[in-house]
């Protein structure tokens, strides 16, 4: 259904010949798609226009008065079908802060997909709750750090029961 509607956006290049055809236009018409991840734009002289279009993968999903989804690329798409199982956003959505999160939880233990929910404070800082119900509370900075915390605190034995790690404090650990 998308790919359709990029299409039809697009019909209106042909027929037209192509140095005359700007390449911020053809930019302006992918662009206002939310699903599009990144693409690749090519003149090859005289007759065609290489246009190569990733679509965004879903990392989240976000509840309220509409339900969306939030792509891979930090944008809100209003809700699609997806049968993926993704965590819940709560909080009030920052797509910077969202992609800087998201970049941190890919370089831990963890993927976004460890996560049943995740919560953002207007304070920036974030609590996670892993699909085993752990709530992990991160601080403010230094999150690489305390991910690598919590992921050695759960994939330790003795910490099999911990319902709760808090590592907003730093250089303390509380669990509960």
């Amino acid at each position: 259904y998308n790919n359709l509607k990029i299409k039809k956006e697009l019909d209106s290049l042909l027929s037209k010949n192509i140095f005359f055809i700007n390449k911020d236009n053809i930019k302006k018409k992918i662009s206002k798609y939310h699903l599009v991840e990144e693409y690749y734009i090519k003149k090859i002289y005289p007759t065609q226009i290489d246009i190569r279009i990733k679509p965004t993968q879903f990392v989240a999903k976000i509840k309220g008065n509409k339900n969306f989804l939030i792509g891979s690329n930090g944008k809100l798409i209003s809700n699609e079908h997806t049968n993926e199982i993704l965590p819940f956003f709560f909080g009030k959505f920052n797509s910077k802060s969202f992609l800087v999160f998201n970049k941190i939880i890919n370089n831990s233990e963890f993927k976004l997909n460890n996560f049943k929910s995740i919560l953002f404070y207007s304070s920036n800082r974030w609590d996670v709750q892993t699909n085993n119900n752990v709530l992990i509370k991160l601080p403010e900075k230094k999150l690489l750090k305390a991910l690598k915390v919590a992921h050695k605190i759960l994939s330790s034995d003795k910490f099999k029961d911990t319902r709760v790690i808090d590592l907003r404090i730093s250089n303390h650990i509380i669990i509960q």
